[in-house]
């Protein structure tokens, strides 16, 4: 019988072995600048913003058009009758073609209105996309800090649980109070809990960035850039100046502001003449009572003047001269905005760099005192509490030091987001690959994408899970099933889990299968022999 166990836990533990050598799904490499390109080439948002453009330039034409020469034609059979006359049947078709040649302004304000339109779009595209390149910094310094804050949290329960171990040992030799056992497994529970919300909290931020990214949303990343320092040299009075001169969306905001006069300009020109030329000509055939065809052609200019219309004229024009002044206040709002951005983001920047400093000196400090507090515990002079206190005071510092770092950088690129410095011309070559390829795939017919996304879904899915599995996962699910036919179960799934493992994995699957039967037949035996 004990023959067959030690088979089985050694079959278990090839098992685990092989699961922890095997290579597990590889992680993409992804560095600021990479993450940067990919945000501004495949990102969701900026295609949509993109389609603004083409709107704007299919407005422009259309303002275009309407001051150019226009054509019509028409055609009819008709069908008349007199009474004591014979009915008459003919065939008239008629061209007609229009060129205003003057409209007080109208149509020309429409068309620089429109052009004008063309700059907003284009504008608020690009403010789109420096706006898009600070939210990837941002989502992956958060994911930085994150990773770095689960790393902080990982050693404090370590420390906890070396604690909790030490504190029982002292209790068996009777030289620590039980109670110093329960307060030390309390604090490691909160730890423990602590690092659970700190992962979730880095899977979160990881989702965020891969979201921006427009990528797979299950995709492994490696971030292999980190924390740098770089200080920032630039006064707050240059960086206002700066933004407010080069702010994309202020600039956005002026030629509004212009639309809105033009739109004045065209709402007065209703009070003026139109003058247009026109020429056409028309051919008519008569089939009853007789067969008889007709040419004629005219020409001429036209003009029309609005004597009067029950004040439509002035309402429109008192209408356009309000849109005119709402954003005049709109644009003035815009700046003030614009400054309280650019001095919010400065002030925050310069407090993150001032407690780099301080956190820095205070990390060291905490590390001698928790040291100090561990020994005087251990040596009979110290309480539990003086150490829980070092403890948390450490891990304080540690988190206040990584806070203060990545609080710097955030605010950092917020500054120069604020300031509309716009983008490189790395990062312009990115947005330049930005094509219609996307909304290809979004106006798609929905049965089509159906298929295309759920064929294979569950397939895909199984391999994304085993080769997610963690080795430690795995080999306590093997520890747990020694024995019995659980371990051959759970020498299976290592198999599987593990394709690169090939025919040792099967080969240990297989000794385990025979393990497991070989106690099932021996237990079956006992069972009859009682």
């Amino acid at each position: 019988m004990k023959r067959y166990f030690r088979r089985g836990a050694a079959a278990l533990a090839a098992a685990a072995l092989l699961l922890a050598q095997a290579p597990q799904a590889q992680a993409r490499d992804l560095s600021l600048a990479d993450a940067i390109a990919q945000a501004l080439a495949a990102n969701t948002g900026l295609r949509v913003t993109a389609q603004d453009e083409r709107t704007a330039a299919a407005a422009l034409r259309e303002a275009k058009g309407q001051n150019g020469f226009s054509l019509t034609g028409s055609g009819g059979l008709d069908a008349s009758q007199s009474k004591g006359e014979d009915r008459t049947d003919g065939l008239s078709l008629k061209l007609n073609g229009t060129l205003p040649l003057y409209t007080g302004g109208k149509n020309e304000a429409r068309i620089d209105a429109a052009a004008l339109g063309t700059d907003i779009a284009s504008l608020t595209t690009e403010r789109a996309r420096e706006e898009l390149k600070y939210s990837v910094i941002k989502a992956y310094f958060d994911a930085l800090e994150a990773r770095k804050t689960i790393a902080v949290d990982q050693e404090s329960a370590d420390n906890y649980q070396a604690h909790l171990t030490n504190t029982t040992q002292l209790y068996t030799a009777g030289s620590k109070a039980r109670i110093d056992v329960l307060r030390a497994s309390v604090e490691l529970s909160d730890a423990r809990q602590t690092l659970i919300k700190a992962q979730n909290s880095y899977e979160v931020d990881l989702a965020t960035l891969r979201n921006l990214l427009n990528i797979d949303r299950s995709e492994p990343l490696t971030l292999t850039d980190d924390f740098v320092y770089d200080t920032f040299d630039i006064s707050l009075s240059d960086c206002i100046g700066y933004a407010l001169r080069s702010r994309k969306d202020l600039l956005a905001d002026r030629y509004t502001l212009q639309q809105k006069e033009l739109a004045v300009k065209e709402a007065k020109a209703g009070l003026r003449p139109s003058v247009s030329l026109s020429a056409g000509t028309g051919l008519s055939q008569n089939f009853e009572p007789s067969s008889r065809d007709s040419h004629s052609w005219n020409a001429g200019v036209a003009a029309s003047w609005n004597l009067f219309d029950s004040g439509v004229t002035r309402a429109a024009i008192d209408e356009a001269e309000a849109a005119r002044d709402k954003a005049a206040l709109s644009l003035e709002k815009a700046r003030q905005d614009v400054d309280l951005a650019v001095r919010e983001a400065y002030y925050n920047m310069r407090e993150a760099e001032h407690r780099m400093s301080s956190t820095s000196d205070a990390v060291g400090q905490a590390q001698q005192d928790y040291y100090i507090a561990w020994e005087k515990y251990r040596a009979g002079e110290g309480i539990m509490l003086d150490v829980i206190d070092a403890q948390t005071a450490l891990s304080k510092a540690r988190l206040n030091e990584i806070s203060a770092q990545y609080d710097y950088v955030r605010c950092k690129a917020q500054v120069v987001d604020a300031m509309g410095t716009g983008l490189t011309d790395s990062e312009r070559a990115a947005a330049a690959r930005l094509d219609a390829s996307a909304l290809q795939q979004a106006v798609a017919p929905a049965g089509a994408r159906q298929d295309r996304e759920t064929k294979g879904l569950a397939a895909r899915q199984a391999e994304k899970q085993q080769a997610a599995e963690q080795p430690g996962q795995a080999a306590a699910k093997a520890a747990e099933a020694a024995g019995t036919q659980q371990a051959a179960d759970a020498a299976a799934e290592a198999a599987a889990a593990l394709p690169e493992a090939g025919e040792s994995a099967r080969a240990v699957a297989a000794d385990a299968q025979e393990t497991a039967d070989d106690v099932a037949g021996e237990l079956a035996g006992n069972e009859g022999a009682e």
